[in-house]
């Protein structure tokens, strides 16, 4: 029950990166707003940061104040077609290697984790141990629920049940590729991405410049701050694992932080 429970949590994090990670293409050079976008414009139009930039340039912007970050919040929710459901997620990480947040899966419930230091910290809870378990025992799932579900517990960050994990609260690693946004496509298609401007849009009240990259059959919609520096303030996904992320708390604290009160250490249990 334990690695299973372990094993899920590695698949949402895992399909997170691939969303995050993705590599955005070649730019067309096309500044025309696309009047069909599906974002909302902006009533009103302050001097454009972006003015004579090419969509690519934005996109290069974008990424690189984004990677350039030392810690960020990421928000939203994944379509995962292998288990026909939707991931959800609400972490903040950083370049420390450390992370605290939730993971989830759609009504399946969800898991809550925290690293920090060389200690990962997970809680999950009734419902997202009894969908991992089925197929077991009942005896042997009614006995993990009463000793896992809304307990904290612990593990060590270097151990093997941990440390594909604890590879996801490092924000190097979740935004790796994210910076290539000029180098080429990653959907493996023959033909050159491309991306256009498509206007503005407010993201959480947040002015932002709207970027639509098209990667072969995927397509990708960027919102990138037009106030302050150009962060990815969003990211929407058609692609085959659909989705939508969006990015705040840049360079603020992560708050990992050692839960309070009774923690089961997993480790001592041997598995």
């Amino acid at each position: 029950m334990r690695r299973t429970a372990l094993a899920a949590v590695c698949l949402l994090a895992a399909a997170t990166t691939g969303l995050v990670g993705c590599q955005s293409g070649k730019d067309t050079a096309d500044d025309t707003a696309d009047g069909k976008a599906s974002a909302t414009a902006a009533a009103s139009k302050p001097k454009d940061p972006f003015a004579g930039l090419s969509a690519d340039e934005i996109g290069d912007r974008a990424m690189k104040a984004t990677t350039e970050a030392s810690s960020l919040r990421m928000k939203g929710t994944i379509q995962d077609d292998a288990s026909d459901g939707t991931i959800r997620i609400d972490m903040a990480l950083d370049k420390k290697n450390e992370c605290a947040g939730t993971l989830g899966m759609g009504a399946q419930g969800k898991a809550d984790l925290i690293k920090t230091g060389d200690t990962v910290y997970m809680k999950y809870d009734e419902a997202f141990l009894r969908e991992q378990s089925k197929g077991e025992a009942k005896a042997d799932v009614d006995a993990a629920v009463d000793m896992l579900a809304g307990k904290w517990t612990k593990m060590s960050a270097k151990g093997s049940d941990a440390k594909d994990i604890a590879s996801f609260c490092d924000l190097d690693t979740v935004l790796g590729g994210a910076e290539d946004v000029g180098s080429g496509g990653s959907s493996g298609s023959a033909e050159d991405p491309t991306a256009t401007r498509a206007g503005t849009a407010k993201v959480d009240g947040r002015e932002a410049a709207v970027l639509k990259v098209k990667d072969g059959k995927e397509r990708y919609t960027l919102y990138v701050a037009t106030e302050g520096k150009p962060y990815l303030l969003r990211l929407d996904s058609t692609a085959k694992d659909p989705g939508s992320i969006t990015f705040g708390d840049f360079d603020e604290p992560v708050p990992a932080q050692k839960p309070a009160g009774k923690i089961l250490d997993l480790d001592a249990l041997g598995g």
